[in-house]
């Protein structure tokens, strides 16, 4: 499937975390898909944390999107409650998604800017 990346309207910067057992893989994936939305001039931020410290970051409540990397997806049920407790949504990035390859990156990229396009349209509209 093909995704057009391109917006009607929307400037209001969305943001998005990746949770990750130890974080050095997400760091890399975060930094690279923040660079891809950069170079596309979307306003999607996205970073990364650990599982310990992902309870903390869940409940600031700064991210629209919470991402669950493959190695970490046993804390689904644990992380999911506290996600949904802030109306906001907990996904598991598919392995496919999860390499630092330009293939990986577009993949994770279409996964955030899916769940991201309708806000950010009607930001404009």
């Amino acid at each position: 499937m093909q995704l057009n990346f391109t917006l009607t309207g929307g400037n209001i910067m969305k943001k998005a975390l990746i949770i990750c057992a130890a974080g050095m893989s997400s760091s890399l994936i975060a930094k690279k898909t923040t660079d891809f939305f950069a170079e596309k001039n979307l306003p999607i931020h996205v970073d990364a944390t650990t599982v310990p410290t992902a309870p903390e970051a869940i409940e600031r409540n700064d991210f629209d999107l919470y991402l669950l990397s493959p190695q970490a997806r046993l804390n689904y049920d644990k992380l999911s409650g506290k996600v949904e407790a802030h109306d906001k949504k907990l996904i598991n990035i598919p392995p496919t998604a999860y390499v630092p390859t330009e293939k990986g990156i577009t993949e994770i990229a279409k996964i955030v800017f899916t769940e991201f396009k309708a806000d950010l349209q009607k930001q404009k509209g």
